[in-house]
Protein backbone atom coordinates (compact mmCIF):
# COMPACT_ATOMS: atom_id res chain seq x y z
CA UNK A 1 0.00 0.00 0.00
CA UNK A 2 1.43 3.26 -0.97
CA UNK A 3 1.77 5.85 1.89
CA UNK A 4 -0.98 8.09 0.23
CA UNK A 5 -3.58 5.53 0.62
CA UNK A 6 -2.80 4.42 4.51
CA UNK A 7 -5.37 5.89 7.07
CA UNK A 8 -4.38 8.72 9.35
CA UNK A 9 -2.59 10.01 6.10
CA UNK A 10 -3.44 14.07 4.58
CA UNK A 11 -4.68 12.48 1.41
CA UNK A 12 -6.99 10.04 4.15
CA UNK A 13 -8.01 12.91 6.24
CA UNK A 14 -8.83 15.46 3.66
CA UNK A 15 -10.96 12.86 1.57
CA UNK A 16 -12.93 12.08 5.56
CA UNK A 17 -13.28 15.81 5.68
CA UNK A 18 -15.10 15.75 2.46
CA UNK A 19 -17.44 13.14 3.48
CA UNK A 20 -18.42 14.96 6.52
CA UNK A 21 -18.92 18.02 4.43
CA UNK A 22 -21.16 16.21 2.09
CA UNK A 23 -23.00 14.76 5.19
CA UNK A 24 -24.04 17.48 6.96
CA UNK A 25 -24.86 19.59 3.75
CA UNK A 26 -27.17 16.65 3.10
CA UNK A 27 -28.61 16.51 6.71
CA UNK A 28 -29.53 20.67 5.78
CA UNK A 29 -26.73 22.57 7.04
CA UNK A 30 -23.14 23.92 6.48
CA UNK A 31 -20.05 21.95 6.74
CA UNK A 32 -20.25 21.38 10.51
CA UNK A 33 -23.53 21.73 11.04
CA UNK A 34 -25.11 19.53 13.35
CA UNK A 35 -29.25 19.42 13.65
CA UNK A 36 -30.65 20.17 17.11
CA UNK A 37 -32.18 17.15 19.20
CA UNK A 38 -35.74 16.97 18.26
CA UNK A 39 -38.29 18.32 21.08
CA UNK A 40 -41.01 16.26 22.44
CA UNK A 41 -44.84 17.81 23.24
CA UNK A 42 -44.38 19.63 26.70
CA UNK A 43 -46.84 18.97 29.51
CA UNK A 44 -50.79 19.01 28.73
CA UNK A 45 -52.26 22.47 28.99
CA UNK A 46 -54.17 23.35 32.59
CA UNK A 47 -57.88 23.11 33.14
CA UNK A 48 -58.30 20.85 29.80
CA UNK A 49 -57.96 23.34 27.24
CA UNK A 50 -56.62 22.72 23.94
CA UNK A 51 -53.53 24.15 21.79
CA UNK A 52 -54.16 25.04 18.23
CA UNK A 53 -51.49 25.93 16.48
CA UNK A 54 -50.63 27.42 12.99
CA UNK A 55 -51.21 30.76 11.16
CA UNK A 56 -54.80 29.46 9.31
CA UNK A 57 -55.94 27.73 12.64
CA UNK A 58 -55.16 30.25 14.94
CA UNK A 59 -56.92 33.35 12.86
CA UNK A 60 -59.67 31.13 12.08
CA UNK A 61 -60.15 30.52 15.62
CA UNK A 62 -59.39 33.87 16.63
CA UNK A 63 -62.52 35.39 14.28
CA UNK A 64 -64.72 32.46 15.32
CA UNK A 65 -66.86 34.23 18.69
CA UNK A 66 -67.37 30.70 20.11
CA UNK A 67 -63.96 30.41 20.62
CA UNK A 68 -62.82 31.19 23.94
CA UNK A 69 -59.26 31.98 23.69
CA UNK A 70 -57.32 32.35 27.34
CA UNK A 71 -53.90 33.29 26.19
CA UNK A 72 -51.52 33.29 23.02
CA UNK A 73 -48.14 33.24 22.02
CA UNK A 74 -46.71 34.18 18.84
CA UNK A 75 -43.42 35.36 17.02
CA UNK A 76 -42.92 38.67 15.51
CA UNK A 77 -43.16 37.43 12.03
CA UNK A 78 -46.47 35.54 12.82
CA UNK A 79 -48.05 38.12 13.96
CA UNK A 80 -47.27 40.07 10.89
CA UNK A 81 -48.67 37.07 9.09
CA UNK A 82 -52.03 37.03 11.16
CA UNK A 83 -52.99 40.78 10.37
CA UNK A 84 -52.19 41.77 14.03
CA UNK A 85 -51.26 45.50 14.52
CA UNK A 86 -51.95 46.19 17.93
CA UNK A 87 -51.58 42.64 20.42
CA UNK A 88 -52.69 44.56 23.36
CA UNK A 89 -56.20 45.12 21.54
CA UNK A 90 -57.08 41.22 21.64
CA UNK A 91 -59.18 40.30 24.76
CA UNK A 92 -56.73 37.42 26.02
CA UNK A 93 -52.78 38.05 26.53
CA UNK A 94 -50.74 37.72 24.12
CA UNK A 95 -46.76 37.00 24.57
CA UNK A 96 -44.01 37.69 21.94
CA UNK A 97 -41.60 35.11 21.68
CA UNK A 98 -39.24 32.55 19.84
CA UNK A 99 -39.82 29.96 17.75
CA UNK A 100 -38.47 27.60 19.82
CA UNK A 101 -40.46 28.26 22.78
CA UNK A 102 -43.46 27.45 21.03
CA UNK A 103 -41.59 24.19 20.69
CA UNK A 104 -40.84 23.06 23.48
CA UNK A 105 -44.83 22.78 23.96
CA UNK A 106 -45.56 21.64 20.84
CA UNK A 107 -42.74 19.47 20.12
CA UNK A 108 -40.91 20.02 16.97
CA UNK A 109 -42.77 17.80 14.50
CA UNK A 110 -45.47 20.24 14.97
CA UNK A 111 -45.90 22.98 12.04
CA UNK A 112 -46.72 25.67 14.40
CA UNK A 113 -45.33 28.91 12.17
CA UNK A 114 -44.79 30.79 14.78
CA UNK A 115 -48.94 31.21 16.29
CA UNK A 116 -49.95 29.47 19.10
CA UNK A 117 -53.28 29.96 21.28
CA UNK A 118 -54.59 28.16 24.37
CA UNK A 119 -58.43 28.14 23.83
CA UNK A 120 -61.83 25.95 25.45
CA UNK A 121 -63.03 23.16 22.78
CA UNK A 122 -65.99 23.86 21.05
CA UNK A 123 -68.74 22.26 22.41
CA UNK A 124 -70.49 19.62 19.98
CA UNK A 125 -74.36 19.58 19.14
CA UNK A 126 -76.80 17.67 19.48
CA UNK A 127 -78.51 16.14 16.19
CA UNK A 128 -81.56 17.71 16.75
CA UNK A 129 -79.55 21.67 16.27
CA UNK A 130 -78.82 20.56 12.76
CA UNK A 131 -80.15 23.55 10.87
CA UNK A 132 -81.64 23.74 7.50
CA UNK A 133 -78.83 22.52 5.44
CA UNK A 134 -79.30 19.92 2.29
CA UNK A 135 -75.42 18.28 2.28
CA UNK A 136 -73.78 17.11 5.73
CA UNK A 137 -71.24 14.63 6.36
CA UNK A 138 -71.31 11.50 8.71
CA UNK A 139 -68.05 9.37 9.79
CA UNK A 140 -68.32 5.69 11.46
CA UNK A 141 -65.84 5.37 13.48
CA UNK A 142 -62.95 7.51 11.30
CA UNK A 143 -60.29 8.04 14.18
CA UNK A 144 -57.02 9.51 12.62
CA UNK A 145 -57.04 13.25 13.35
CA UNK A 146 -55.32 13.94 10.07
CA UNK A 147 -57.66 12.32 7.94
CA UNK A 148 -60.69 13.96 10.05
CA UNK A 149 -58.91 17.35 9.75
CA UNK A 150 -58.37 17.12 6.05
CA UNK A 151 -62.72 16.01 5.67
CA UNK A 152 -63.33 18.67 7.32
CA UNK A 153 -61.54 21.01 5.09
CA UNK A 154 -63.10 19.85 2.44
CA UNK A 155 -66.81 19.88 4.07
CA UNK A 156 -66.60 23.05 4.51
CA UNK A 157 -64.70 23.90 0.87
CA UNK A 158 -68.35 22.42 -0.69
CA UNK A 159 -70.93 23.45 1.94
CA UNK A 160 -71.57 20.46 3.93
CA UNK A 161 -73.36 22.10 6.87
CA UNK A 162 -72.27 19.45 9.63
CA UNK A 163 -69.67 16.55 10.74
CA UNK A 164 -71.80 14.13 12.54
CA UNK A 165 -69.39 11.75 14.28
CA UNK A 166 -69.80 9.10 17.18
CA UNK A 167 -69.37 9.89 20.91
CA UNK A 168 -66.66 6.90 20.81
CA UNK A 169 -64.51 5.51 18.58
CA UNK A 170 -64.17 9.02 16.92
CA UNK A 171 -61.33 11.53 16.45
CA UNK A 172 -62.17 14.72 18.89
CA UNK A 173 -60.92 17.84 18.44
CA UNK A 174 -57.28 18.56 19.12
CA UNK A 175 -54.66 20.28 17.91
CA UNK A 176 -53.61 17.99 15.18
CA UNK A 177 -56.85 17.97 13.87
CA UNK A 178 -57.31 21.48 14.02
CA UNK A 179 -53.87 22.34 11.99
CA UNK A 180 -55.16 19.05 9.20
CA UNK A 181 -58.64 21.65 8.86
CA UNK A 182 -56.84 24.56 8.18
CA UNK A 183 -59.04 26.63 10.15
CA UNK A 184 -61.84 24.94 8.82
CA UNK A 185 -63.19 23.59 12.57
CA UNK A 186 -63.93 27.07 13.37
CA UNK A 187 -66.40 26.89 10.19
CA UNK A 188 -68.97 23.35 10.66
CA UNK A 189 -70.98 22.32 13.39
CA UNK A 190 -69.64 18.89 15.09
CA UNK A 191 -72.29 16.73 15.53
CA UNK A 192 -72.01 14.08 17.88
CA UNK A 193 -74.24 11.17 18.40
CA UNK A 194 -73.82 7.84 20.89
CA UNK A 195 -75.47 5.18 18.10
CA UNK A 196 -75.20 5.86 14.87
CA UNK A 197 -77.89 3.47 13.45
CA UNK A 198 -80.81 5.60 15.09
CA UNK A 199 -79.05 8.84 14.36
CA UNK A 200 -79.18 7.37 10.49
CA UNK A 201 -82.50 7.19 11.16
CA UNK A 202 -83.53 10.38 12.04
CA UNK A 203 -81.88 11.50 9.19
CA UNK A 204 -84.27 9.69 7.05
CA UNK A 205 -86.94 11.10 8.97
CA UNK A 206 -85.59 14.41 8.37
CA UNK A 207 -85.82 13.90 4.42
CA UNK A 208 -82.16 13.30 4.04
CA UNK A 209 -80.94 9.93 1.11
CA UNK A 210 -77.82 8.36 3.89
CA UNK A 211 -75.28 7.06 0.94
CA UNK A 212 -72.71 4.97 2.51
CA UNK A 213 -69.13 4.95 0.58
CA UNK A 214 -68.34 1.62 -0.45
CA UNK A 215 -65.88 0.32 -3.29
CA UNK A 216 -67.94 -2.22 -3.49
CA UNK A 217 -71.26 -0.62 -3.64
CA UNK A 218 -73.61 -1.41 -6.34
CA UNK A 219 -73.97 1.50 -8.12
CA UNK A 220 -71.73 4.78 -8.78
CA UNK A 221 -72.10 7.47 -6.82
CA UNK A 222 -73.82 10.05 -9.53
CA UNK A 223 -76.22 7.39 -10.36
CA UNK A 224 -77.24 7.10 -6.72
CA UNK A 225 -77.91 10.86 -5.74
CA UNK A 226 -81.75 11.99 -5.84
CA UNK A 227 -83.53 14.19 -3.02
CA UNK A 228 -83.40 17.36 -1.68
CA UNK A 229 -81.10 16.22 0.82
CA UNK A 230 -77.94 14.03 0.72
CA UNK A 231 -75.51 12.58 4.08
CA UNK A 232 -72.72 11.16 2.72
CA UNK A 233 -71.45 8.43 5.02
CA UNK A 234 -68.44 7.32 5.16
CA UNK A 235 -66.09 4.15 6.92
CA UNK A 236 -62.72 3.69 8.61
CA UNK A 237 -59.46 3.52 6.71
CA UNK A 238 -59.23 -0.45 6.10
CA UNK A 239 -62.56 -1.47 7.91
CA UNK A 240 -64.44 0.66 6.20
CA UNK A 241 -68.58 0.70 7.02
CA UNK A 242 -69.41 -1.37 9.93
CA UNK A 243 -72.32 -3.83 8.98
CA UNK A 244 -74.93 -2.27 10.90
CA UNK A 245 -74.17 1.03 9.39
CA UNK A 246 -74.45 -0.76 5.98
CA UNK A 247 -78.05 -2.05 6.84
CA UNK A 248 -79.13 1.22 7.66
CA UNK A 249 -77.86 3.52 5.38
CA UNK A 250 -80.04 4.45 2.16
CA UNK A 251 -77.82 3.24 -0.25
CA UNK A 252 -74.44 1.57 -0.77
CA UNK A 253 -72.31 3.32 -3.77
CA UNK A 254 -68.74 3.21 -5.14
CA UNK A 255 -66.46 6.02 -6.32
CA UNK A 256 -66.04 5.31 -9.99
CA UNK A 257 -62.42 4.88 -10.33
CA UNK A 258 -61.46 2.88 -14.13
CA UNK A 259 -57.55 3.05 -13.09
CA UNK A 260 -55.54 -0.27 -11.99
CA UNK A 261 -56.26 1.41 -8.04
CA UNK A 262 -59.93 0.31 -6.60
CA UNK A 263 -59.92 2.44 -3.54
CA UNK A 264 -59.06 6.18 -1.88
CA UNK A 265 -57.49 7.77 1.43
CA UNK A 266 -61.14 8.42 3.43
CA UNK A 267 -60.21 11.83 3.17
CA UNK A 268 -59.63 12.28 -0.42
CA UNK A 269 -63.03 10.07 -0.60
CA UNK A 270 -65.06 12.45 1.35
CA UNK A 271 -63.50 15.38 -1.13
CA UNK A 272 -64.55 13.89 -4.32
CA UNK A 273 -67.97 12.57 -2.92
CA UNK A 274 -68.82 16.20 -1.80
CA UNK A 275 -67.59 17.49 -4.93
CA UNK A 276 -69.99 15.44 -6.85
CA UNK A 277 -72.96 15.72 -3.92
CA UNK A 278 -72.88 19.62 -4.20
CA UNK A 279 -72.79 19.48 -8.16
CA UNK A 280 -76.05 17.38 -7.95
CA UNK A 281 -77.38 19.42 -5.03
CA UNK A 282 -76.30 22.48 -7.31
CA UNK A 283 -78.13 21.40 -10.67
CA UNK A 284 -81.28 20.82 -8.83
CA UNK A 285 -81.51 24.34 -7.39
CA UNK A 286 -81.39 22.89 -4.04
CA UNK A 287 -78.36 25.40 -3.20
CA UNK A 288 -78.00 26.05 0.50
Amino acid sequence: MSDDKKPGTPRDTHYAKLRRSFRDQKAGGQPGFRPKKPLPPGEAPQDGLLRLYGLHTVRAAIDNPRRKIRRMLVTRNAIERLGITDPAALPFPVEIVEPRDIDKITGTDAVHQGALIEATSLKPKALNALGDTPLVLVLDQVTDPHNVGAIIRSAVAFGAGALITTSRHSAHESGVLAKSASGALEHIDLIEVRNLAEALGELHQAGFQTIGLDSEGPQDLEKSLSGAKIALVLGAEGKGLRQRTRETVSILARLDMPGPIRSLNVSNAAAVSLYAARKFLGQSGNRQ
